[in-house]
């Protein structure tokens, strides 16, 4: 079959690979329909290169057609349709009974120190094959894929995998009140979602964000916008706009490649000169990201307030400002969504007859397996009006 794949810094292929088999009793195999490009997938691109090994299949958003089940699967059933979540949980251990999907302990990498496999992601993460392919083998065939009925477009379900769950989690763990104001930083994907929840929930929302076309979506769907490109400070902004308080809450969807930071953006591009093996226990034990995001979330959020974090971060030094957070008395919340935690509450809205969350319209390219390569530079460079891309295998 045919997978993206990644070779090297920067370099993706698309390239032939054996077809994924039955492995264990609860396995199904699926033929992939449709499959999404994550921002997430662009720190495998670069700088989380340390962890990735030549070959290595791609990609954590599929859904597609059970093609074949194992002897111990009793849900599901050649032909049926499911979106498959990104983290791989069994669904029975003690992490999973509590909705802690993300730290699942039958899954955990303790060798690597790390939560739940993910599909896709590197050694850190299991270096299970990912979904940028035109099949894939999903374990616990019972309770990890989300079953969907046939019928409506694969858009209307494709997000369950990740985005919507994750941007989900990050307004439920942002726990703005009714009349509260939620400040999200970034109009990625995840970013861009989490506005449309918010609203959808009635809340006040601000997004930030530097290009155009993101924040135009956001307006289109009721939020207000600040073009960090033109303002000097954001949280003095965001002050003007909320009686001089700050934001209630705010949601950090940029994550370790914030602009902004250019001491932490060099050492991320020194890693790229040093031995795999060097740069891996460099990244682990002394790596660094680019904070800005969150120093402008702890500036901006109103004493005593929340700052839910959904970007991804993967530096073990990070310097925080302790003192502001604890002065200013700010509650952290963050992590690897939950998939399966939100999974139903999600599915029940968009089986709604209206698109209240606009999935049906949501991705930008619908491009074909082949393109990848391409689209990776594009998504990384944020052209051709890039904010979304699904992959049709």
């Amino acid at each position: 079959m045919k997978a993206v794949t990644w070779q090297g810094r920067r370099d993706m292929q698309v390239v032939e690979v054996p077809d994924p088999e039955i492995q264990d009793p609860t396995d199904v195999v699926i033929d992939i329909t449709s499959t999404g490009l994550c921002g997430s997938d662009l720190h495998l691109y670069d700088p989380l290169t340390p962890f990735m090994q030549s070959g290595d299949v791609v990609g954590h958003e599929p859904m597609g057609v059970v093609r074949e089940v194992g002897s111990a699967v009793e849900t599901l059933a050649v032909g049926d349709r499911v979106v498959v979540p990104f983290n791989i949980s069994c669904g029975t251990c003690w992490m999973c009974s509590r909705g802690l999907f993300s730290q699942c302990e039958t899954t955990q990498n303790r060798d690597q120190g790390t939560g739940a496999s993910l599909f896709g992601y590197s050694k850190l993460y299991g270096a299970v094959p990912g979904g940028q392919a035109e099949a894939l083998r999903v374990p616990f065939g019972d309770t990890l894929p989300i079953k969907i009925p046939h019928g409506p477009t694969d858009d209307r379900f494709l997000f369950l995998s990740d985005v919507l769950p994750t941007a989900w989690q990050a307004v439920e763990y942002a726990d703005t009140d009714e009349d509260g104001t939620l400040l999200v930083l970034g109009a990625g994907p995840i970013g861009d979602m989490a506005c449309r929840i918010a609203k959808h929930r009635g809340l006040r929302v601000i997004g930030v964000d530097s290009v155009p076309e993101r924040l135009g979506r956001l307006s289109a769907y009721g939020a207000e916008t600040i073009d960090m490109s033109q303002v000097d400070g954001i949280g003095d902004r965001v002050r003007e706009m909320t009686d001089g308080r700050g934001a209630d809450a705010v949601i950090d969807a940029v994550g370790m490649e914030a602009h902004g930071s250019p001491i932490a953006e060099a050492a991320q591009k020194a890693l790229a000169l040093l031995p795999k093996k060097v740069a891996e226990k460099v990244m682990l034990n002394a790596g660094s990201d680019r904070l800005a995001a969150v120093y402008t979330a702890i500036d901006a959020v109103r004493r005593g307030g929340t700052i839910s974090i959904s970007g991804v971060y993967g530096g073990a030094t990070d310097p925080m400002p302790m003192f502001q957070l604890f002065d200013k008395q700010i509650q952290l919340r963050m992590g690897q969504a939950n998939v399966r935690r939100w999974s139903d509450d999600i599915l029940a809205l968009l089986q709604e007859d209206e698109d209240v969350l606009g999935v049906e319209t949501f991705a930008t390219h619908h491009l074909p397996l082949e393109e990848a390569p391409e689209a990776y530079r594009s998504f990384r460079d944020k052209e051709r009006g890039m904010v979304k891309v699904v992959f049709t295998p």
